[in-house]
């Protein structure tokens, strides 16, 4: 019975150990954490904010992108040249994922057509873009430090394709 207990205890400190050290909620903001099970609707955010149109044009980006049915949440960051648009594709729609972002990216290009987009559907890409417009709004991270942190994301995202 005592090595019973003894192994039901080093058993379970293993798999504590193991769930902790996979979760890093150290690491991720209440806003990242929060997305992973529900919609959260970020408002857009333009890293470079002296031209108040940034901020416009970053959040027309988001409606437009909203409008689509099979899309039901999205996050969007406008860096000095590029922009992100991370989003989140219907249950049901996810086998179409690939045509979804093609569409999608022709239909920002088309409409915006000064812009240079990224898109993703990828859930990390998300969660990367969440947590910086978190840390900009927060005014943790200075504005040169946030464009080098999205072009971070943006490299990954082209790495992932």
């Amino acid at each position: 019975m005592k090595e019973f207990k003894r192994l039901l205890v080093v058993l379970f400190l293993l798999v504590f150990t193991a769930v902790m050290a996979s979760c890093n909620l150290g690491k991720t903001t209440e806003e990242s954490r929060k997305s992973m099970i529900q919609s959260v609707h970020p408002h857009p955010t333009a890293i470079e904010d002296k031209n108040k149109n940034n901020h416009e044009k970053a959040e027309k980006i988001k409606k437009e992108v909203e409008s689509l049915p099979e899309i039901y949440d999205v996050a969007v960051l406008k860096g000095e040249g590029d922009v992100l648009v991370a989003y989140k594709v219907k249950h049901m729609q996810r086998f179409r994922m690939k045509k979804i972002e093609k569409a999608l990216k022709k239909r920002l290009e088309s409409k915006f057509s000064d812009e240079t987009f990224v898109v993703s559907s990828d859930y990390k890409i998300f969660i990367e873009a969440i947590e910086l417009k978190q840390k900009i709004k927060e005014k943790k991270i200075s504005k040169d430090e946030a464009e080098k942190r999205l072009q971070k994301i943006i490299k990954f995202q082209k790495e992932l394709t």
